[in-house]
């Protein structure tokens, strides 16, 4: 049997999702124009950034780069999760803490590993379970349990799919379209509510979120994010293409030599539901979020990034998102900003490349080290563009978007163990992956100038 690669299904499957979302969400489409835009004008302005996004065999990628959020209720929900995404070759990568910022929820992120299947297409789905067992009232913890005991998120036909593909080794073309249109069903908006609107409000005043996990058929997608190359031009374009933009830029702040993630998104829109009982009402849960990637920080670097955010998130509380900015520029100042710098100092994980000298001295630098051959123009050294997601910026999406405060209760309350045994599998440690793919990187040059490549 001829069947297809998971990165194909899933290329397959984020176009459909973007499809769908943009049809259920006409905003969005604009969001996708505003980024190509902005993109467009940011690689004619850098040639230098446009050099490093080909050395790495990223710009290709740029136009179909989204990631997806979803929120479940249960552990089986979440185990399923797992097999439906291992069916596109995407696997857990990090565990997120988010009830350290007052959102009842753990995370992963399942997203594809290796460096080609990143390259065809990194589509991610943040993806985070409900805890139950933060809700302090039992009466509403297991009412719930009740609700949530009685869905289920999957079609009959995806679940076959997925077991055939677990059986068999793989799906082929035939069978891959048809597993990209049931899955898509587990994504879908649904107007209509499972509950009565009086069990609706319970949950909605609980946390905003708890409501839109528990009182609906599925985890509907709540947003759907391209990559942009310049997130403070894209946020100060969004109120000129109909968007309201949150507050504040989430993550580090406007750099030379961009690190992590930054996020924003246009509000959450406000749509019409009907309850159980035929009650008509509104919820919140909808947005559009565009990001930014920069360089995958090492423990040392990721230390020195934390250290500073506390630092910067004390000073500017309530801020607009320009003061805001201003106060983060200023303390981050103290985060070297020339990527020589970062790499000397191993803030930083970096990919190894030979340059077209390096590619013609095959078998001239058998015993050189790397930095000898970095100086000789012979290999050079490019920023790993971070794949992963931040615990504190994603509750910052979470409250503005939701209309939700913090929960001091919910704090504090990591679990991992408990998330893992959910799932069903261990989460990757992303910080391990860095560090492969740069190793990996000086071994393939130091091999090619040995002789051995």
């Amino acid at each position: 049997m001829s069947f297809i690669t998971t990165d194909a299904i899933r290329d397959r499957f984020s176009k459909a999702m973007s499809a769908m979302y943009q049809a259920e969400v006409p905003q969005y489409g604009a969001l996708l124009e505003l980024v190509e835009r902005v993109n467009q004008e940011t690689l004619q302005q850098q040639p230098a950034l446009r050099h490093r996004l080909e050395a790495q065999g990223e710009l290709a990628r740029l136009s179909v780069e989204r990631h997806g959020a979803i929120r479940v209720g249960t552990e089986a929900e979440l185990a399923m999760l797992r097999r439906l995404f291992a069916v596109m070759g995407m696997y857990p990568v990090g565990y997120y803490d988010l009830s350290e910022a007052g959102v009842p929820v753990h995370s992963t992120a399942f997203r594809p590993i290796e460096d080609e299947a990143l390259a065809l297409n990194p589509f991610r789905v943040f993806t985070s379970l409900l805890r139950l067992e933060l809700i302090e009232s039992e009466a509403l913890r297991r009412r719930a349990e009740e609700i949530l005991a009685q869905r289920d998120i999957f079609t009959p036909t995806v679940r076959a799919l997925i077991q055939r593909h677990e059986t068999q080794g793989g799906l082929n073309s035939e069978e891959a379209d048809q597993f990209v249109s049931e899955a898509l069903e587990t994504f879908r908006w649904h107007q209509e509510a499972t509950v009565d609107l009086e069990t609706y409000q319970a949950l909605h005043d609980e946390h905003r979120l708890i409501a839109d996990v528990v009182c609906f058929k599925g985890p509907h997608i709540n947003h759907l994010t391209p990559r942009t190359l310049d997130i403070d031009e894209a946020q100060r374009r969004m109120p000129s293409m109909g968007m309201n933009p949150k507050a504040v830029i989430e993550g580090p702040p406007r750099r030379e030599c961009p690190m992590l993630l930054r996020q924003t998104s246009f509000k959450a829109l406000e749509e019409s539901i009907r309850f159980a009982g035929d009650d008509q009402g509104t919820h919140t849960a909808r947005f559009g979020e565009i990001e930014q990637r920069g360089m995958a920080l090492t423990p040392k670097g990721r230390a020195l990034y934390d250290e500073l955010l506390n630092q910067g998130r004390a000073q500017t509380a309530g801020l607009d998102n320009d003061a805001h900015q201003a106060i983060m520029e200023r303390v981050f100042a103290a985060f070297p900003d020339h990527h020589e710098a970062i790499r000397t100092e191993q803030l930083a994980y970096f990919h190894y490349h030979l340059t077209d000298a390096g590619r013609a001295a095959k078998g001239r630098a058998e015993h050189a080290d790397l930095e000898s051959l970095l100086a000789q123009g012979w290999v050079e050294a490019q920023p790993i563009t971070y794949e992963d997601f931040l615990p504190v910026s994603a509750a910052g999406i979470f409250q503005s978007n939701l209309g939700g405060s913090e929960n001091g209760a919910y704090a504090g309350n990591a679990n991992r163990d408990a998330f893992e045994a959910a799932l069903g599998a261990p989460v990757q440690d992303e910080l391990g992956l860095y560090a492969e793919r740069e190793q990996r990187s000086k071994e393939a040059v130091l091999a090619w100038l040995g002789g051995a490549g």
